[in-house]
């Protein structure tokens, strides 16, 4: 007997994502139901070979179901989640709205899948910013070994993260550049997004980080270690699909590059692509529709005591949301409710 699974939010990009993935990973569920908001009632979505038309998530009764993704954003998550969850069905929430609530876990399942025991607070799991879940990805199994003190982050995100309407802008504003009189005004972004790169992601806060590079520090300490030193810079890119990210780590204990390539080598969910010459290393282009967290640029920061630099880069609509809700799925199945 498999899982009845809810998708909620599955008209939009992360929605359609999470459906893809949980048929290319053959997740045992008996029924999956796409919910959306009313508007868009009986949109067909594609699950695998199948075709689903989406249901009213407004009304919908959520008894007998194992468990729900939510990809519909913090306001509709506050009204539908406890309901859910109220009912049995376990809530595993792409949203912000729960990663910081000391009562709900916030789980990436290579990192921390200890912590998924917790969800027994709330009945609500939630899954963590896109640019927080690949950095820890990479992090952790060097900061089993060396233990990491402190981490300089440099972001270069997609518009994919900040939806449809993102894409569209880009895409938009670049056909734009080349036909006189058809520019195409910011209005996704702050600034024009085609072209350029754009210093914020998310508003700012009275530190003067955005709340982007906010999310980045809070995730990482409540993932991993609270005692770990993290500052972002955020920044938004035009590419389609795929966050890239410049860390710096300085490590308590020495660890040289090349064991440093070898652990990660070994670390689950990770892709190692370093070679010293021209295009040996991964970029979004490659990303897009993997898996895994590609690392690349592995290398000693000789600048500090224990210091090394790395790349960074997955497809951010799986690994930085839906596959990682997705493998939440499968950790809570094979852990805890273990049906199937």
């Amino acid at each position: 007997m498999g899982y009845k699974v809810v998708v909620a939010g599955a008209t939009g990009n992360v929605g359609r994502e999470m459906l893809n993935i949980l048929a290319e990973r053959q997740f045992p569920a008996d029924e999956v139901v796409a919910l959306a908001s009313r508007r868009s009632i009986g949109t067909e979505v594609s699950y695998g070979d199948k075709t689903l038309k989406t249901k009213d998530i407004e009304g919908f009764d959520f008894t007998g179901y194992d468990m729900a993704l939510f990809a519909i954003g913090s306001d509709a998550t506050r009204q539908y989640a406890p309901i859910a969850a109220s009912r049995g069905c376990v809530v595993i929430d792409n949203s912000s709205l729960y990663r910081y609530d000391p009562e709900i876990p916030l789980i990436v399942p290579e990192v921390n899948p200890e912590a998924i025991e917790d969800y027994r607070n709330r009945m609500i799991i939630a899954n963590p910013n896109c640019s927080t879940a690949q950095m820890v990805v990479a992090l952790k199994p060097l900061h089993d070994r060396a233990r990491i003190k402190r981490v300089v982050v440099s972001t270069y995100q997609s518009v994919s993260g900040a939806g449809k309407e993102g894409i569209d802008e880009l895409w938009d504003q670049t056909k734009g550049m080349y036909v006189p009189g058809q520019e195409v005004a910011p209005k996704k972004f702050q600034k024009q997004i085609a072209f350029n790169v754009i210093p914020q992601i998310d508003v700012f806060l009275d530190s003067g980080d955005t709340k982007e590079e906010w999310k980045m520090v809070a995730e990482t300490k409540k993932i991993m270690d609270p005692s770990i030193k993290v500052t972002a810079t955020c920044v938004r890119v035009p590419v389609f699909v795929g966050h890239s990210e410049a860390i710096n780590i300085e490590t308590e204990d020495f660890l040289d590059e090349d064991e440093a390539r070898d652990i990660l080598r070994e670390a689950p969910g990770i892709l190692v692509i370093d070679k010293r010459e021209p295009g040996g290393y991964a970029t979004p282009v490659e990303c897009v529709g993997d898996f895994a967290t590609f690392v690349s640029r592995i290398r000693q920061d000789v600048t500090v005591e224990n210091g090394l630099n790395l790349w960074c880069v997955p497809d951010n609509l799986r690994k930085g949301a839906a596959l990682n809700a997705v493998q939440i799925a499968e950790l809570l199945g094979n852990r805890v409710l273990k049906k199937g």
